[in-house]
């Protein structure tokens, strides 16, 4: 029986550990910025940083000459089905979360344990929008067209494709509003690869400033105060 005692004890003491540890490099490693990387070419592209207070979208011109995102995340997904938006903000995370959780007084014990320990699928959330508003929570971004060619590349890659290589559209009435729609996506969510991480690494991959490392969307702001 003590010996029970002691190994709960322990046990206990190494998951604080880990939890303590946790709570630590989350707050800490997003000071350590990531700078941009000037190719020196002209910056004419907008795109948009936009949280909801928990989770960071980007946010991409619907239509130019490099991308029509229209035509892989079609306007007759949405609810509204409305064809005169000009910008879609895409953040990849947890299909439970995305479609289980529409607040946070629906979450359950269950749902969060397997979003944390890598145990459900993943989902893309786009949204379209008409115009887009500076803020807190919205920061706008000029990058040149080659960063937009692999800020691009690495969105579309983390959507799941079907054999014609297709988004897949997620059937679902757990939509957020009129202008959204959930897709298949690629790879695990877990307590260290958020959906906030994943936008932070798309930063990364289009060259602009970002966090070292952050499971929060704070981690992503704080470098474009």
């Amino acid at each position: 029986m003590r010996k029970m005692f002691i190994l709960l004890i322990k046990t206990i003491g190494i998951i604080l550990g880990i939890v303590v540890l946790y709570v630590a490099l989350g707050y800490l490693l997003p000071f350590i910025e990531v700078s941009a990387k000037d190719d020196g070419q002209k910056k004419e592209i907008p795109i948009y940083i936009y949280t909801n207070g928990v989770h960071t979208d980007i946010v991409m011109p619907v239509k130019n000459d490099l991308e029509d995102w229209s035509t892989k995340i079609p306007f007759a997904n949405t609810l509204s089905k409305r064809t005169d938006y000009n910008y879609v903000g895409v953040g990849w995370g947890d299909k439970g979360f995305y479609l289980d959780t529409p607040t946070w007084a629906d979450l359950k014990f269950s749902t969060a344990f397997k979003a944390a320990f890598w145990l459900s699928e993943s989902a893309m959330h786009c949204t379209y929008y008409k115009v887009m508003k500076e803020g807190d929570d919205c920061k706008k971004i000029m990058i040149s067209r080659d960063e937009y060619k692999k800020l691009v590349t690495f969105v579309d890659d983390k959507f799941d494709k079907d054999q014609k290589g297709n988004f897949i559209l997620i059937p679902t009435n757990a939509v957020y509003s009129d202008n959204d729609a959930f897709y298949d996506a690629k790879g695990k969510y877990s307590f260290l690869n958020t959906c906030n991480t994943w936008a932070n690494d798309a930063l990364k991959a289009a060259g602009q400033k970002a966090a070292f490392w952050t499971p929060t969307d704070s981690g992503i702001f704080l470098h474009y105060k």
